[in-house]
């Protein structure tokens, strides 16, 4: 229904309102003019009920169900209807909002613990009452390792689950960093893939997914070097290889599991026994062996090309290491290892004399005058007629003397500076490709440190780049060929791991020819072999492989797969003057192949083996079937390979989805998956990239246990902002989290970022949406406290199947809940999870809590008791949660194991491999025509709110008539009147003949066309008193009206948002105008006026 049942708190208790209701009388006076027969007196409105306490001060005691309302509920419930009326006269209720939307004002809450002692995987205790209200961390608790222990998650469980499909269905975590903690990005993946993981497993399906993390080489490195800094005073090249790896070692040993114990407690559903990293042995083995393959078939070699090079690193970067930082002109960065900050974003020109000529020069630009001595040559376009005359001379290097030459190239663009550009092949890829084309020698003049070579001259080597740069400005300034300085927008590459600008270098390298398997893996996007949801990413896909290079796959580092690849000392291979290189599993095998390459007994050979190791992503791209044990036919390699779908972040597509397809194809024979289903990036409520400069960077444990503001504070003071930086930080943040950030728990983060969908841009994630789901959260923990409540220790439920509705409304929420199940099973089925978490808001706070359980509650509590209520009641518990579950694992399971156990079979021992409820199971519930129906029912309930409303009702129970000139109409709302009544907060619900005459000072609204309904009015309000009350009213609305019309829209304000809220208030100012006019009439007719509420 699109408004609520009456006022709630944010965490009051299940059905809001009906406090209120008991606590009114009922008034059913009945006008002598009107037959009794118009009205179907509701039974139950003289009765009072019994029901859940507002919570209390939470404590670690759980408290009893079913004492008497306290006056303190009383008061809060009052205090709550007197702002939703205030609510109301500002115009501002309307349609119920879902999680990603709503937001409530921050207020902490007190924490209930779980304290019974609980052995680590012991099932948890539920034999008390619930807590009076949700707590996070009491629900959270004790649950994970009971899973686990039980073996849940575990295919070979599943495959003896009554529901076994023998379908199967398998994925990977993409492994997070062993150096790290998890961040909101892998928080949004776990989310999305423990979701479908264990939506899977409860339809009955074998479902492996296999838990991992990553080395993370330079990563891990740099983190074990700045502790043995630190700790002992120590540098890496101090101590041996074998020394620092043992240190690496036991740093990932004792720090390693972090990332597991994240892992855990956002309730990621992964086999634990199957956990591999990608340094175990299983993994290395499988990194040998896919390098000796891929050498083997001509796949890897070794060559000097130009490398991504961190000179901070001293190490080759892959291209996801290198971060463009666009410049918009003159910028100053302080970079590691120089002594002061370096200006960028500008453009030196230099003149190189024409060489013969004494007056004549071409003028190049140039952003990098670092690398002006290692120039060897100026090009120009062949068509352009400026330098026509100066094709085939040379010219004057501007610093040596040394004679370069012109040449004439069709890449140079003549409209862009001087139309000449100076050539460097060491240090630039594209001019790397202009010198190959030419047959120029490059010239190395930037070593690994970034210091300049000696090929530079004495006067600069040994001189940091960037140092030099500034001293060969003056040298140009002092020979008069400097030619001007201005500002010029660039983009800047920026190693992330060091925060140093990238260079390019010439390094001999292990490279992975890539054009083959590029083809192959753009072929099967092609031809759908392979999918990509959102489809819109295959151009992107597309558009890489077709201009994908070779990758380069060595790193000078110590932390990683050592390359398996030898040197033969002192041996090059026949007719080549190259150094003669082998590859093998072990040395003893390169050793053979060394032996029968150069003729010599393998015995007399020297072997240096490669001190590199290979990049990261070359052992990520092999996790798909590594981990199910390949190069070995394991079983699980035949059963759960290919994978049956890969999840990730859009921001890998390439560097990994794209890798993982290149080497799974060529290995196996087959792509590694058949499905891809790509999130997008989280950023922050304004839209913004979650930065630690912007102090916006969410941790998911934080969200999920809260954290105080000097908290926060504090792990700003902890990073690496400088001073500058910091400020701007903290007051962000102390704006953005003024009272830090609430408790909210895993399950309220989990179904947040599920309620976003997968197929838009980037997706916005506040902690107030987070908070939202929290309250969300509270709402289906106070129903089933009701529901509990209502069904009591003998309650034994029927079976399903029998079930029938003996109402009609008890057939509405049982065809909501076979919607709700469809509708959830559709939403798995195309992967589009914020379907479902629209469909589950919708269905337990909307048709569950806000209407069934405020209908049903007279009911109840009537004696006798009804006895299908309780069981329509029971189902809709059982398999709401049931629905829920993969979403909100540790709410679904703390809830669902104190439902009573249906007879005759023993239940599932958890939710989490209790059947899914399907669409067809439930089938027989559906009634579209009646949902129809009752949907005209609530039009009607909002109608006598807004009547209320307007009247200012907040107590008295009006009668009502219902009116419709259709005779259908009639038996339509006939069926519904006494729930009519009840959602309404009225008294007695009648029908009035078509054609009869409206009763005499009744307020009057149209419902439509043909419907009118009529409000008791005389006695319940008093004219004199009230008129008044709406001038003041109108004159407030009519003032914000006035306002809003004469203010300008803002830049950022939506024309329909504020089109809506004209339209909003002038329909409130029309309903004032029309409820003062009838009062006028009221007290013309009746001068002596009855009791008032006001």
């Amino acid at each position: 229904m699109g408004g609520k049942a009456g006022p709630r708190g944010a965490e009051g208790t299940a059905g809001g309102l009906w406090a209120e209701q008991i606590l009114a009388p009922f008034h059913s006076l009945l006008m002598p003019h009107l037959p009794l027969a118009f009205f179907r007196p509701p039974f139950w409105g003289a009765r009072l009920s019994r029901g859940l306490p507002k919570s209390h001060p939470l404590s670690t005691q759980s408290e009893p169900h079913g004492f008497p309302i306290s006056r303190r509920n009383r008061e809060a419930k009052q205090k709550r209807l007197r702002e939703k009326q205030a609510a109301l006269e500002a115009g501002i209720t309307g349609k119920s909002k879902s999680p990603a939307e709503s937001s409530k004002a921050w207020s902490p809450k007190e924490v209930v613990l779980y304290e019974i002692p609980t052995a680590p995987g012991e099932k948890k205790d539920v034999s008390g009452c619930l807590p009076p209200a949700y707590s996070p961390r009491y629900v959270e608790a004790a649950w994970y390792q009971w899973w686990v222990r039980e073996g849940f998650f575990k295919p070979e469980y599943q495959a003896r689950l009554p529901q076994a499909t023998g379908e199967t269905f398998s994925m990977c975590i993409p492994p997070p960093n062993v150096t790290g903690s998890l961040h909101i990005g892998h928080a949004l993946t776990v989310a999305i893939q423990d979701a479908l993981v264990r939506w899977h497993r409860m339809c009955g399906d074998q479902v492996l997914w296999v838990p991992g993390s990553d080395h993370a080489g330079i990563a891990t490195q740099a983190v074990v070097e700045k502790q043995l800094w630190k700790e002992r005073g120590v540098r890496r090249h101090e101590l041996s290889r074998e020394d620092f790896l043992r240190e690496v070692w036991q740093w990932k040993e004792a720090k390693g599991g972090e990332i597991c114990e994240q892992l855990q407690g956002l309730g990621a559903s992964l086999d634990w026994d199957r956990e591999c990293f990608t340094m175990d042995t299983g993994s290395s083995v499988a990194v040998t062996e896919a390098f000796v393959r891929l050498y083997k078939v001509g796949l890897l070699y070794r060559n000097r090309q130009l490398v991504n090079w961190s000179c901070a690193l001293r190490s080759a970067i892959s291209d996801i290491e290198v971060e463009s930082r666009p410049l918009p002109g003159r910028t100053e960065l302080q970079l590691p290892g120089c002594p002061t900050p370096v200006s960028f974003g500008l453009l030196i020109s230099v003149a190189f004399p024409v060489d013969g000529e004494p007056d004549a020069e071409v003028v190049v630009g140039t952003t990098r005058p670092e690398t002006l001595p290692g120039d060897v040559a100026v090009a120009v376009h062949p068509d352009d007629s400026r330098y026509t005359h100066l094709h085939g001379r040379q010219l004057r290097h501007p610093l040596t003397g040394q004679l370069l030459p012109l040449i004439t190239d069709s890449a140079v663009q003549p409209h862009v500076g001087t139309g000449a550009v100076k050539v460097t092949p060491a240090h630039s890829p594209a001019d790397a490709e202009m010198g190959a084309r030419h047959g120029l020698s490059p010239l190395n003049v930037i070593a690994e440190d970034g210091t300049m070579t000696s090929l530079c001259g004495d006067w600069l080597q040994g001189l940091h780049r960037f140092v030099a740069r500034e001293k060969i400005m003056s040298a140009l300034r002092e020979r008069g060929l400097f030619r001007g300085l201005q500002n010029q927008p660039m983009v800047l590459p920026i190693c992330s791991r060091s925060g140093d600008v990238v260079e390019y270098l010439l390094k001999s390298q292990w490279f992975v020819r890539c054009r083959e398997m590029g083809d192959r893996a753009a072929k099967a996007v092609e031809s759908g072999a392979l999918q990509l949801s959102p489809s819109f990413h295959q151009k992107n896909w597309q558009r890489w492989f077709s201009h994908t290079g070779d990758w380069c796959v060595s790193r000078q580092l110590w932390w990683g797969h050592q390359i398996p690849a030898y040197l033969v000392v002192e041996e090059r291979a026949e007719g080549d003057r190259e150094d003669c290189w082998v590859v093998g599993r072990s040395e003893a095998e390169a050793r053979e192949v060394a032996a029968e390459l150069t003729g010599r007994p393998g015995a007399e050979l020297v072997l240096e083996r490669d001190p590199d190791v290979l990049d990261t992503w070359f052992s990520s791209a092999l996790f798909p079937f590594s981990a199910l044990g390949w190069p070995q036919e394991t079983p699980d390699l035949a059963r759960f390979y290919p994978l049956s779908l890969l999840e990730t972040g859009s921001d890998l597509l390439l560097f990994w989805v794209g890798r993982m397809v290149m080497l799974g194809t060529q290995l196996t024979g087959q792509l590694p998956f058949s499905k891809v289903l790509l999130h997008p990036m989280v950023r922050d409520g304004q839209g913004r990239k979650m930065s630690k400069s912007l102090g916006n960077v969410l941790d998911p444990r934080d969200i999920i246990s809260g954290v105080e503001l000097q908290v926060l504070q504090e792990k700003l003071r902890n990073g690496n902002l400088d001073p500058a930086e910091l400020a701007i930080a903290a007051a962000a943040q102390k704006k953005d989290f003024p009272h830090g950030i609430p408790e909210c728990g895993t399950d309220a983060l989990r179904f947040a970022l599920c309620s976003h969908g997968v197929l838009g841009g980037d997706l916005c994630l506040s902690v107030s949406e987070v908070q939202s789901c929290r309250h969300f959260c509270n709402k289906i923990w106070n129903a089933l406290r009701f529901i509990l409540n209502v069904l009591g220790e003998k309650f034994v439920p029927q079976p399903a199947e029998e079930l029938s509705p003996s109402s009609p409304m008890d057939a509405w929420i049982l065809s909501r809940l076979a919607l709700a199940a469809r509708e959830c099973e559709r939403g798995f089925l195309a992967r589009e999870l914020s379907l479902v978490t629209h469909t589950l808001y919708h269905f337990w706070l909307h048709n569950l809590c806000d209407v069934y359980l405020e209908a049903v509650k007279p009911v109840l509590w009537h004696s006798p008791r009804p006895l299908g209520p309780p069981q329509v009641l029971f189902v809709c518990a059982d398999l709401g949660l049931r629905l829920l579950a993969p979403l909100m694992p540790f709410l679904a399971e703390e809830l669902w194991q104190r439902l009573p156990p249906r007879p005759g079979c023993p239940p599932p021992p958890s939710v989490s491999v209790a059947p899914y409820p399907s669409a067809r199971s439930l089938e027989h519930w559906r009634q579209p025509e009646l949902e129809l129906h009752f949907s005209r029912v609530q039009e009607a309930v909002q109608a006598l709110r807004a009547l209320r409303a307007t009247y200012q009702l907040t107590k008295a129970r009006p009668r009502v008539l219902l009116q419709s000139s259709e005779p259908g109409e009639q038996d339509l709302f006939e069926a519904f009147l006494e729930p009519l009544g009840t959602l309404g907060h009225c008294g007695a619900v009648g029908l009035l003949p078509p054609g009869a005459a409206a009763p005499s000072g009744w307020a009057q609204t149209p419902l439509s066309d043909t419907v009118q309904v009529y409000m008791e009015l005389q006695g319940l309000v008093d004219p004199q008193t009230h008129l008044p009350l709406l001038a003041a009213r109108r004159h407030k609305l009519q003032k914000q009206l006035d306002g809003l019309i004469a203010r300008t829209p803002s830049k950022g304000e939506a024309k329909t948002q504020r089109q809506q809220r004209l339209s909003s208030l002038q329909s409130e100012l029309s309903k004032l105008d029309k409820a003062a006019s009838h009062l006028r009439q009221l007290m013309d007719e009746s001068p002596a006026t009855g009791s008032s509420e006001l």
